[in-house]
């Protein structure tokens, strides 16, 4: 803003103005103009009041100097013309009179002039009116463009706070099913709109509580609600570290998942990864509930296939969820599990074969499926995993 102002300084030495004569008297036109010229501005001249108005529209001048006996329309009705006309309002007009009544002027004054001088006219007095009129004018014009400026920076303040608006509450939306950080990848653009419907092969990792029911039964509501605030601190503490999609909190169990929204290299892997940091997280609070008197264990299962994902509810209540048959395989196999098991589908576990000690527990019936699934349980990292 201040460069452009230096600038319009600048122009305003370069270009003192344009100035419009409306005079019918050739002696005083040529007066006036051969002053003005010398120091240069732009001068035209009109010789009737008609003629004068058609002159703002085609010169734009930035200072009128007005003769009041003119003839057809008087000087005082050029002037009350012009200050009807919006476009003009602010053209700083000079009243030149051969009369110095004081009607007269109150008449000018009336009919929207600036500024009067008096015939003849005095050079240094007409220059110095002019550059007067000229400066404030333009000091005007400064304003409305810093003014104009001011707005459109307003204007686009105020579309980046709704942008940063929207942005903030998309993050909270988004923040509920994936990580702060794959959160932020997904709306600076690196993954297409997670919550539309779309089909995706991915790991699901379901977790439950063993032995939850019975310890729910037996103790007070606020001992449980302090395991499970333990739990799913715990648990999620690891979810955001492997980057997981959370899909949903039951109570005691979870619902997790890998390549979806983002693509990752070995989706299998990580879910191991997590669920044997998970186990050990369950170990040490295990034995601070053993202390308090309750057993807990937690038990894992993990399946591999294609589901589809997306947001599933209503407006007002959203989730973002899996579904296929995968879903329910891993959820079949987290209820087989015991406590610190972590059992694995047959595609799980062709894929991390050779970094895990596992037992084949052929196949095993799964509730909600027509045929028995090939699982196995996963025990320990082999030496060469790390």
């Amino acid at each position: 803003m201040i460069a452009d102002s230096i600038e319009a300084v600048n122009d305003d030495e370069a270009n003192p103005g344009r100035v419009l004569i409306v005079d019918d008297t050739p002696g005083n036109v040529k007066i006036l103009e051969d002053l003005l010229v010398y120091h240069g501005f732009d001068v035209e001249v009109a010789v009737d009041g008609e003629s004068a108005l058609e002159h703002l529209h085609s010169m734009s001048p930035d200072v009128l100097l007005l003769d009041v006996m003119l003839p057809g329309i008087s000087g005082f009705e050029v002037c009350r013309r012009i200050r009807a006309d919006a476009r003009h309002a602010l053209l700083p007009v000079v009243m030149v009179t051969a009369l110095d009544s004081r009607d007269e002027r109150v008449e000018g004054l009336e009919a929207g002039a600036d500024d009067f001088l008096s015939k003849p006219v005095n050079p240094p007095e007409l220059l110095a009116r002019v550059r007067s009129l000229l400066r404030i004018r333009r000091l005007y014009e400064t304003v409305q463009r810093q003014a104009e400026q001011l707005a459109s920076w307003n204007r686009t303040l105020e579309a980046r706070v709704a942008e940063q608006v929207a942005h903030v509450e998309r993050l909270s939306r988004l923040k509920r099913f994936f990580s702060p950080q794959l959160t932020e990848l997904i709306l600076a653009g690196g993954a297409d709109d997670p919550l539309q419907s779309h089909r995706r092969e991915i790991t699901v990792v379901f977790l439950d509580l063993r032995g939850f029911s019975t310890f729910a039964e037996a103790a007070e509501p606020e001992e449980v609600m302090r395991a499970l605030r333990e739990f799913h601190s715990a648990m999620g503490s690891r979810i955001l570290e492997y980057q997981a999609t959370l899909e949903r909190f039951t109570g005691d169990g979870m619902m997790v998942f890998f390549n979806d929204p983002l693509p990752i290299n070995e989706p299998a892997r990580r879910a191991v990864e997590m669920a044997f940091a998970m186990q050990g997280d369950a170990l040490k609070l295990s034995a601070q509930w053993k202390k308090r008197g309750y057993v807990l264990g937690l038990g894992i299962g993990i399946a591999q296939g294609y589901a589809t994902v997306g947001a599933i509810g209503f407006e007002g209540r959203i989730d973002y969820g899996a579904i296929g048959t995968v879903t329910n395989l891993a959820n079949r196999l987290c209820d087989l599990a015991g406590p610190g098991d972590i059992l694995a589908a047959q595609r799980v576990h062709a894929e991390v074969e050779a970094l895990v000690f596992s037992e084949d527990l052929g196949e095993v019936p799964v509730l909600g499926l027509a045929r028995p699934a090939h699982a196995f349980k996963l025990l320990d990292y082999r030496d060469e995993k790390r």
